[in-house]
Parts: structure tokens; sequence; C-alpha cells
């Protein structure tokens, strides 16, 4: 039914404190994997690896990276941006079953790549398409995902022994969860304000600025 593809689009969360910790079955994180790979890519080049990452002292590691980079991002903040970001948890590398690291490499398909010639990006539009699909997926199994942005890409290069032109995109936190969100985050913490539909929408031309204030 359409309605339920919809409900699992906007049930969709970026999951960082309600993780369980409880297993998935294989079967499950199949399911969860192939719909990442059905995702349409630039000239079928199918640009994207995914790396399961299971190993607690790897996952320790990152996380104490990760830990690092919020305390940079934190010392940037000031007055009552800085009192918000305290209370926004922004990873579950710890909490979560494990975690999907999707990669991108810009070789795939060849020095040709059909469609890729006027937008050399389009690649890394097409890993960020089966992102999505694997989110969505994980969202109709009543999985959490949760991604982690506070890294710096080289640092997990080496961490996972990644070739240096393969392109770490998103480290996706995944697992099973005990409740998901009615508001994000960061909604909830007065962090942003979510734009309506018609701030976004123009009409055959651009239509100047719709931000909110």
């Amino acid at each position: 039914m359409p309605s339920e593809f919809y409900d699992v689009i906007h049930r969709r969360r970026d999951v960082r404190g309600q993780f369980t910790g409880a297993p998935i079955a294989a079967e499950v994180l199949d399911r969860v994997l192939a719909a990442a790979h059905a995702a349409p890519s630039v000239g079928l080049s199918q640009p994207w690896d995914f790396i399961v990452v299971r190993d607690r002292r790897l996952r320790a590691e990152f996380h104490e990276h990760v830990r690092h980079e919020r305390e940079v991002y934190a010392g940037s903040l000031t007055g009552d941006a800085a009192a918000r970001f305290r209370q926004i948890k922004i990873d579950g590398v710890r909490e979560s079953t494990l975690s999907v690291v999707v990669t991108y490499d810009p070789e795939r398909g060849g020095p040709g790549v059909l469609g890729r010639h006027a937008i050399a990006d389009a690649g890394l539009y097409s890993v960020c398409l089966a992102i999505q699909n694997l989110w969505l997926a994980a969202a109709a199994e009543r999985l959490g995902v949760g991604w982690v942005s506070f890294y710096r890409e080289e640092f997990l290069q080496r961490l996972l022994g990644i070739p240096e032109r393969i392109r770490p995109v998103a480290w996706l936190c995944l697992g099973p969860v005990s409740y998901v969100e009615d508001v994000p985050d960061l909604e909830r913490h007065g962090w942003r304000r979510r734009r309506p539909l018609v701030a976004a929408v123009h009409a055959d031309r651009w239509q100047g600025s719709r931000e909110l204030a």
C-alpha cells in the first residue's frame, strides 16, 4: 500500500540514544544491504561498498575519535548554542549492534562513466541514494540508523584499511531500538526548526530566499 511506504519515510529518524544492542538476524541484514545495493547509480557504476563493522575494538577506537571531534566542534560554540549542543547526543557507536561504513570508489565503472562527464559528483550522489535505500529498508525492518559525521576521513581510512582512492562517505550505526522519537533530536533540542514544504518549492524559476528566520 502507498500509505505504508510514506509511513516508513516519515517514521525514519537519525537514531542516537535508543539502540538496544540486540542482535540483527542475518537474513534481515542481508535484506537491508540488498536494498542499498539495489539503488540506482550513474552509468550503472555502482560505486559503493559496504564495510560491516562488528569488532568492538575498532568501534571503541572510532568512538574515541568521534568524542575528540565533538570537543573540537563544541569549542567553536558560545552562549545558547553551546548550552544546547551539550544536551545533544551525536552518536550510537558503542550502543548499536553494528555499524556499516559506506564508501565511494570514483574509479568504479572506468574512466568514461556514462552520465558523469558533466557532473563529476554524480557518482557520489549515487552512493547517497544507496544510503537512503539502506536507511528506509532499516526503518521498514523496525531498525534504527544513525549517521555519524564527527570524524576525519583520513582517520577512518587508516582505521579500516580503506585504500587512499576510496572515500568513506558514511559511518552508519545500525540495530534494534527501544523506541523512535516522534520529533527528530535536533528539533526537540531547539537546534533547528524544520522548513515547511512551501518554503522549499519553487515554480519554474528560483524565487529568492525562503529560509525561515
